[in-house]
């Protein structure tokens, strides 16, 4: 009998912590980051001050089905959650009842068997309190207990979404618990205006601080972001090479698509971090080209801007190549134009330098080279060709909040370019050719490392190994009419 009863709580043991595993997310930071976040925002936060956090609205895609959920950044960096109609508080001064002291709050949904049968798990209150929260309460608690923001000198909370939709078979979903804390507003400021900055002699409710403070932690990456960035770029930077191997005149823009996003999922990034840009020929134009539907690629050049979204950080490489293998005499000239300012951009992205700095130096060389080519007549004509700034932020959004001033730990994308369309005012031999070509360039105190450097961007590299073969270029299924 004791034999028995000895299996049984082993049994119940090995079973219990697999319940406990499966009811935490794939989450590679860990609760301590996320606690240490909500620790470094506290401290940022002006004296007697609360702050409202709500995750991303779910957004419906066609009739009853949705699009894929995607978390609300500064809520999951804050809290590792990745669930919808949720709220995180937390008050810069400690806060206290009749059960004890704190300083956060986390409201979020019910566990619901039978929503869990069709949706998937839901952590729940255990879940949450596994992650790291002391203070879980369910999301009716929101709309169901007065908070009282009066007390407070200031309130900080993001701009609430006008594009929530409100499921009327659910009173408390996203839209109900903004519809609670905007009234919960205007209790406490006696103004119903919340879209801008109101203060009276009581309350200040901004939304301008808060995203200040999200900034100021999230443009700087902490070690394991930086590692979770690193396999966003590697993922990516191997996919342009199996490309570069793989392409082919008989393929299209869409099948070029799918290579990057089969090497995604193949690797372990469950996402894009934004829509793949895939374009050729005079789509390689068009900035944010995202159709991807030309089915006659052959001879030309294809502009690929995609990046593998993992665990997610997302990662931003923009690569261009010839579909044939071999660059034209123009098309090197635009391109070898375009390597020579990111090398310059690329070498100018140093602590204390600024986006400025590395505009300015890509900018006069492509307009001095554009000159030089007979383009265009003068400086201040090359914005027709080269039109975007050269660099942006990159970590849990592909535009990620960030100063222009860089710093160490900063993790940015340095990416000229050069569009020449068709009617373009030059010799129509330049017609058709744009070229990218996008890095996600580390920041430290020894330099600039390029994280995306195993994606070749030399001309003569680049053309070597479009002679390799890839089993993703054999690949054929049969034609289906």
């Amino acid at each position: 009998m004791a034999s028995k009863i000895k299996i049984f709580l082993i049994l119940l043991i090995i079973n219990n912590s697999f319940l406990l595993n499966s009811q935490q997310y794939n989450d590679d930071l860990g609760p301590d980051f996320h606690k240490k976040k909500r620790s470094e925002f506290r401290e940022k936060m002006p004296n007697n001050s609360v702050a409202i956090f709500f995750t991303s609205p779910v957004m419906k895609r066609s009739n009853d089905t949705n699009f894929m959920y995607h978390q609300n950044p500064n809520f999951y960096y804050l809290t590792g959650w990745r669930e919808p109609h949720g709220v995180l508080v937390i008050y810069s001064n400690q806060q206290e009842d009749k059960k004890g002291k704190y300083y956060e709050q986390l409201f979020i949904r019910e566990r619901n068997e039978y929503r869990e049968m069709w949706d998937g798990k839901r952590l729940g209150i255990e879940g949450a309190r596994k992650m790291g929260f002391d203070r879980v309460h369910l999301r009716s608690a929101f709309i169901e207990t007065e908070l009282d923001f009066s007390n407070f000198d200031y309130v900080l909370h993001n701009e609430l979404r006008d594009d929530v939709r409100d499921n009327t078979n659910d009173i408390y979903d996203l839209f109900d618990l903004q519809i609670k804390f905007e009234k919960l507003l205007s209790d406490s400021s006696n103004n119903k205006n919340d879209n801008e900055l109101i203060d009276n002699k009581k309350l200040s409710i901004n939304t301008k601080t808060l995203n200040d403070l999200m900034k100021s932690l999230r443009q700087t990456k902490d070690k394991e972001e930086i590692e979770l960035l690193k396999k966003a770029v590697k993922i990516s930077a191997f996919a342009q090479v199996e490309v570069m191997k793989a392409i082919h005149n008989e393929m299209t823009e869409r099948e070029v698509q799918g290579i990057h996003e089969y090497i995604y999922r193949k690797y372990g990034a469950a996402h894009q971090g934004y829509n793949s840009i895939v374009g050729s020929g005079g789509n390689s134009c068009v900035l944010h080209y995202v159709t991807n539907d030309n089915n006659n690629i052959k001879d030309q050049l294809i502009l690929m801007d995609v990046g593998a979204e993992y665990r997610g950080y997302t990662a931003d490489v923009t690569r261009t190549i010839p579909v044939n293998g071999k660059f034209s005499n123009e098309q090197k000239e635009i391109y070898n134009l375009v390597y020579l300012a990111q090398e310059e951009g690329i070498r100018m992205s140093k602590v204390g330098n600024s986006f400025t700095d590395i505009n300015r130096t890509s900018y006069k060389i492509i307009s001095e080279g554009l000159i030089s080519l007979g383009i265009i007549n003068n400086v201040r004509e090359a914005s027709k060709y080269f039109p975007h700034g050269v660099s942006h932020h990159i970590g849990l959004d592909v535009h990620d909040p960030g100063d222009r001033i860089l710093s160490e730990n900063m993790v940015i994308t340095v990416e000229p370019g050069i569009y020449i369309p068709s009617g373009s005012d030059c010799d129509p031999k330049w017609w058709n050719i744009g070229v990218r070509i996008e890095d996600d360039i580390l920041i430290t105190n020894d330099g600039p490392i390029n994280l995306s450097s195993d994606a070749p961007r030399k001309i003569e590299v680049i053309e070597e190994l479009m002679k390799q073969k890839s089993p993703l270029g054999e690949f054929r299924l049969p034609i289906i009419n």
